[in-house]
C-alpha cells in the first residue's frame, strides 16, 4: 500500500517551503471554500450583498461627484460605467485587505496545532474577495446593456490588470496579516486605511482630474498609490478609446505593486516562524 509521508528535517524546512505550498494546495482550496460559505451563511439574500453594496456605492458616487461636484467623465462614457469600472478593482482590493488582515488571528487554533505553509491562509482569504469581484461584474454588464455601451478590443487585456490587482491585494494583505498578529491594534487601523484609500483613489472621479489640476511631480507622487495604476488600467481596458493611461504614472504604480508583493512575501516569511508563539 502506497502512502505519502511528510518528512521535516532540521535545516531543510526553508528549502521545502515552496514545494510544500503545492503539496498543501488542497488545504488552500478548503480554506477558501470555507471562507466563502461562512461569508454568506445565514444571510437573508446571500450573495446578492455582493451586488447591492457596489451598486449603492456607484449610485452615491455618481450623484456626489457627477451631479453635485460636476466632475467630468472620461470622454463620452456614462458616469456610472466610469465609476463602476473603478469600483470593481477597488472592492476586490479593499475586501482582500479586510479578509487577509484577520485571517491568521481567525485561524489561531489551526496555526498552533498543525504544520503547513502559513502563506496559504492569507492568500486563500483573497479568493473570497475575488468571488465578490466576479459577482459584481454582472452589474457592469447590466450597465453596459442599459447604456448600449460596447467595449472595444482593449477588453481582452483586462486579465492582465486583474493579475496586477491580485499582486497588489496579496502584497498589502501579507503585510497586514503579519502586522495584525504582532500588533492587534491593526484590526482597528485596517478599516480606516480602506475608507481613506477609497477617497484618495480615483474611484468616484477620473484620473484626468489630477492631470488637469496638479503638477507633473504631484501626479507621479499620486501614482505611488498602488490602486491608481490598477484602476486606470481597468478603465483603459473597459472604456476603450474614451480612456487613456498616463504611462509614467502607471509604470511607477506597477513598480510599487511589485515592490509591495516582494516585500510582503519577505516580511511574512520573516515573521512566520513566530506566529504560533505570538498568536
Amino acid at each position: 500500500m502506497n502512502s505519502k509521508e511528510l518528512v521535516i528535517e532540521a535545516g531543510k524546512t526553508e528549502g521545502q517551503y515552496w514545494r510544500d505550498l503545492w503539496k498543501y494546495r488542497e488545504l488552500f482550496y478548503f480554506l477558501a471554500w470555507r471562507d466563502i460559505l461562512v461569508r454568506y451563511k445565514q444571510t437573508v439574500i446571500g450573495m446578492a450583498w455582493a451586488l447591492i453594496r457596489p451598486f449603492l456605492t456607484m449610485v452615491v458616487f455618481t450623484f456626489v461627484f457627477g451631479s453635485l461636484a460636476k466632475l467630468p467623465p472620461e470622454g463620452n462614457t456614462p458616469y456610472p460605467i466610469m465609476v463602476f469600472a473603478a469600483l470593481l478593482p477597488w472592492q476586490f482590493f479593499s475586501g482582500a485587505l479586510s479578509e487577509c488582515s484577520n485571517s491568521l488571528v481567525n485561524n489561531a487554533n489551526l496555526l498552533a496545532k498543525v504544520y503547513f505553509p502559513r502563506l496559504i491562509v492569507p492568500t486563500s482569504a483573497v479568493i473570497v474577495s475575488f468571488v465578490d469581484f466576479l459577482i459584481s461584474g454582472m452589474i457592469l454588464l447590466g450597465l453596459m446593456a442599459y447604456y448600449n455601451y460596447v467595449p472595444d478590443w482593449r477588453i481582452l487585456t483586462l486579465p492582465l490588470f486583474i493579475l496586477i490587482a491580485f499582486a497588489a491585494s496579496i502584497g498589502a494583505g501579507l503585510w497586514l496579516a503579519a502586522l495584525t498578529v504582532e500588533y492587534r491594534d491593526f484590526r482597528y487601523v485596517v478599516p480606516f486605511i480602506v475608507q481613506f484609500g477609497l477617497y484618495v483613489s480615483p474611484v468616484g472621479f477620473s484620473s484626468k482630474v489630477i492631470e488637469e489640476r496638479f503638477s507633473e511631480q504631484l501626479r507621479l507622487l499620486y501614482s505611488l498609490n498602488p490602486m491608481v495604476g490598477v484602476i486606470d488600467g481597468f478603465r483603459w481596458a473597459i472604456l476603450g478609446g474614451e480612456s487613456q493611461i498616463y504611462m509614467p504614472g502607471f509604470l511607477l504604480s506597477l513598480g510599487f505593486v511589485i515592490l509591495l508583493l516582494v516585500s510582503g512575501i519577505w516580511y511574512f516569511r520573516r515573521m512566520e516562524r513566530t506566529f504560533a508563539d505570538v498568536i
